[in-house]
């Protein structure tokens, strides 16, 4: 298999050469920056008029074009700043780096995605946003914090699992199957608070974007999607701090140069405390949190560049002193960029990323401790080999040390014996390789290939059971059970337990009907070797990661995906429409009564499934005038399916269809934001969605004088549907000339007419009537919230 693949690396290799260098053709590179903070710009459109071609910069605000000989117009735009024009004549490779200086008047004019045009509407990437952090700081505020996983819940084939979870949803996809990366590193818990915050502070965001489908080869590892977000550099001219002051968090930024013009820092705090008011009451319950953002940048002539950046997280959570739930995550990495010519870019990064969760129970006597380790060695080149080729390519590895759980006790009398669950090892390499290729003015076209390895590694023990089986099927009683051992296996350490190997082809086009729309298709396969163990509707700190082995076979997705796109009165109005179908293979199901909790023998309560999910989303958005916004609407299905192994087993749901947890048919979001004047602006979110699929009970009968509740198929009923309305008002004080000093006053409301979404429901028996009822579970009611944002 290895031995084709390089046979075709070789071929393409060749072939693109051939093509790209039979004629004569001349070099624009550069790098596009703020020229005030010296910040990098990502995906800034770079056009030449006159050919009515063009490019955008990479990830670290890197561009390259190749023409032919001639006289051109270079014109630049990013929103939030002002165009940028320059002729030059092309008759040797030049190097032309950009400052674009600020537009307060384009601030206004933020929208959801890249700023639409001719070289996006060719562009062969679709199920993909792009937000700024202008933006989501001008979305309504939830408890005082502009929020990154809230504004992605806007977008169409987004949501999640319900008011106050954790992660979120794609295209009917579980939390699990979401990448999420912050400077390439991996977060494995993207919340705080149980999902009241996300772990993301808008304050050093520079840039946010969303793969729903049509996902580049470069990535991998997951099924779902890929959240990637990028931490500011620091302004590296002059030194600036900025933060706010809210009634539940503040938060605190600093960056400045460490060289003038070469080199910067930037260092971001972000703590809560309401639980300082709780005490103050005596009340002994406490829940907060705190984080730290930081990152080096260093120029160090005009090929090489280092980064390094970290974040370190954390949420505490605890009831009276005897129960305390710790868990958060630290990322490290060290970048190295490097230019080897005008036409090739490459990026040299290593990784390091924990997720940790831990246990502190005193009335127990024990402590209980959990982490998922990976290191990550990756390299990337990304090779614009002409106008109309670009070829993008790399390898990766990464080392995974699984901690499933360690307990201790807490004193000589807790009657706890210390316990080690059995660490699990595994390592990922992959190699991909991308071409995004012009094929003439109307077709443009984007083929990648990954191929991607995975080895589940010794030092282990591993149990055999009859048949390979570790579920058995009792006819008696119509129900799956552990199977017992009928031996073990030792491997020592780094012995291949198992092995997988997949290759993963991704393809994309676009077809431009004229200058104003296009139609795009995309296809693309993924595999993750992941697995999230947990049965609720959406992650919670307490779930455990564990790596495919034989029984947890690796899932894998086959996705399409059809879209058109317009832009209406020159991009003042814009309308996306997109429908998708993806299959998910060996997705996990969980026999009735499974118990996942300190569970060494995870294979005895799993079986393998399937998964499917298919819909239609709508974007509609209007990009300019002081009124801006965007309406997104999906209908969508979300099912999974596990069917008896024989002909004598019944499956999980007698081995029909159910809907997910995540399974929301309607969703539909209207986000709008109006400059009113200098002073005030405002926005406001309304969010209408069906309601989470539940099962209920059906039935019930005593035992013993004990009422036994009885229930159905799985998720056949659904929670009311749910549905809010947030708004808020930013106000901007008329500014002193003589000082350096910026404030605004934030004041927002969440859940504006104080709707009661169930989040969820239970049923009990009333003591007085004895009547059996229902109880509705509420987090929020309305929410007011006011903050200070500074910056000088």
């Amino acid at each position: 298999m290895l031995t084709n693949i390089r046979q075709v690396s070789i071929f393409l290799f060749f072939f693109i050469g051939f093509i790209s260098y039979s004629q004569e053709k001349f070099t624009i590179s550069g790098t596009v920056k703020d020229s005030l903070s010296g910040e990098t710009l990502i995906g800034v459109t770079i056009a030449i008029t006159e050919l009515k071609t063009g490019t955008t910069t990479n990830e670290y605000g890197f561009y390259s074009l190749t023409l032919p000989e001639g006289e051109y117009t270079l014109w630049v735009s990013y929103i939030g700043f002002g165009d940028f024009t320059q002729k030059i004549n092309l008759n040797k490779n030049k190097k032309i780096n950009i400052n674009l200086k600020e537009s307060l008047q384009n601030l206004q004019e933020i929208i959801v995605t890249e700023n639409p045009n001719k070289v996006n509407i060719q562009k062969p990437e679709m199920s993909t946003h792009k937000i700024t952090a202008a933006t989501i700081k001008k979305m309504p505020v939830v408890l005082g914090e502009t929020d990154v996983l809230k504004s992605i819940l806007t977008l169409p084939g987004v949501t999640n699992a319900g008011e106050g979870q954790s992660g979120f949803n794609v295209r009917g996809g579980a939390a699990d199957q979401n990448l999420i990366l912050l400077d390439e590193a991996t977060l494995y818990n993207s919340s705080h608070l149980f999902g009241f915050f996300s772990v993301f502070n808008t304050d050093a965001i520079k840039d946010i974007k969303l793969y729903k489908g049509g996902i580049p080869a470069r990535f991998g590892g997951r099924v779902a999607s890929v959240l990637e977000i990028y931490q500011k550099d620091g302004n590296n001219s002059d030194f600036h701090m900025n933060g706010g002051i809210g009634l539940i968090s503040s938060r605190l930024l600093a960056e400045g140069p460490i060289v003038k013009d070469k080199g910067s820092f930037l260092v971001a705090g972000r703590s809560s405390y309401a639980h300082l008011f709780l005490k103050m009451t005596g009340n002994n319950n406490s829940a907060y949190f705190y984080d730290l953002n930081t990152k080096l940048s260093y120029q160090l002539n005009d090929n090489n560049s280092l980064f390094i950046s970290g974040y370190f997280g954390r949420d505490v959570f605890s009831l009276n002193d005897q129960f305390k739930n710790t868990y958060g995550n630290s990322v490290f990495n060290l970048r190295w960029n490097h230019l080897f010519s005008e036409k090739l870019f490459s990026n040299l990064s290593v990784i390091y990323s924990d997720y940790y969760y831990g246990l502190t129970l005193d009335f127990i006597g024990f402590n209980w401790d959990s982490d998922i380790k990976n290191y990550n060695l990756k390299y990337d080149f990304k090779h614009y080999l002409s106008d109309k080729i670009k070829l993008f390519y790399g390898a990766n590895a990464i080392y995974y040390d699984f901690n499933p759980g360690k307990i201790e006790p807490t004193g000589t009398d807790s009657g706890i014996n210390p316990d080690q669950l059995a660490k699990k090892y595994a390592f990922e390499p992959s190699i991909y390789a991308d071409i995004e290729q012009k094929i003439s003015k109307k077709l443009t076209v984007n083929y990648g290939l990954r191929y991607s390895k995975f080895y589940r590694l010794g030092d282990e023990e591993i149990n055999l059971y009859a048949n390979n089986e570790a579920v058995i099927f009792n006819e008696a009683y119509q129900i799956y059970e552990k199977a017992t051992p009928v031996g073990t296996q030792k491997y020592g350490k780094n012995d291949i337990i198992s092995q997988f190997g997949y290759l993963e082809p991704r393809f994309s086009l676009a077809y431009t009907l004229n200058e104003n729309s296009s139609v795009k298709a995309s296809y693309n396969r993924m595999t993750q070797y992941l697995h999230l163990i947990s049965n609720t509707q959406s992650p919670t700190p307490l779930d455990v990661w564990a790596p495919s082995d034989d029984y947890l076979k690796p899932q894998i997705l086959d996705q399409v995906a059809l879209g058109y796109f317009r832009n209406i009165k020159n991009g003042d109005y814009t309308l996306e429409a997109e429908t998708f179908y993806k299959k998910v293979k060996n997705r996990l199901d969980y026999i009735d009564g499974a118990d996942l909790i300190a569970n060494d023998d995870i294979e005895q309560v799993v079986l393998k499934g399937e998964a499917r999910a298919y819909g239609l989303e709508l974007l509609a958005r209007k990009n300019n005038g002081n009124l801006t916004g965007w309406v997104s609407y999906t209908l969508s299905r979300s099912e999974q399916r596990t069917p008896g192994r024989t002909a004598n087993e019944t499956g999980i749901n007698n081995g029909e269809w159910y809907k997910t947890g995540w399974d929301k048919l309607h969703n539909l979001s209207v986000t709008a934001m109006y400059q009113l004047n200098s002073k005030w602006s405002f926005s406001s979110i309304f969010t209408l969605q069906s309601g989470q699929p539940v099962t209920y009970p059906n039935g019930q009968y005593q035992y013993q004088g004990i009422t036994v509740p009885t229930y159905g198929l799985r998720n056949e009923d659904r929670l009311p549907a749910y549905h809010r309305l947030d708004v808020s008002a930013t106000l901007v004080p008329s500014k002193n000339k003589n000082r350096n000093w910026y404030g605004e006053w934030v004041f927002g409301i969440y859940n504006l007419y104080s709707r009661k979404n169930a989040a969820s429901i239970s049923f009990r028996q009333n003591q007085d009537s004895g009547q059996n009822e229902a109880v509705r579970l509420s987090i929020f009611g309305i929410v007011p919230s006011v903050t200070y944002n500074f910056k000088f």
